[in-house]
């Protein structure tokens, strides 16, 4: 299996697409590490699920009272204040 990185695919994608053509199969990196394939058409593919099945958990959190501000902006801007 041949590697190439994000990058290098978008600056020549027609040789990859060609060599996948002809049956090669490319491993598609981001700073080394794999984000995807490509495979030629009719290869046996395995559909993995996502590692994640439900959505962030920050509403499950104990809601926290500001003590210092009204709002969380104006806790920002106070905060951008001392820099």
């Amino acid at each position: 299996m041949k590697s190439v990185s994000i990058g290098e695919l978008r600056q020549n994608p027609t040789k990859a697409l060609a060599e996948v053509e002809g049956g090669a199969t490319y491993r598609i990196t981001r700073h080394n590490r794999e984000v995807g394939r490509l495979v030629p058409p009719g290869s046996d593919v395995v559909m993995l699920q996502p590692k994640k099945r439900d959505g962030s958990r920050t509403a499950r959190l104990e809601k926290i009272e500001l003590k210092t501000a009204a709002t969380i902006d104006e806790l920002i801007e106070d905060a951008k204040g001392h820099w």
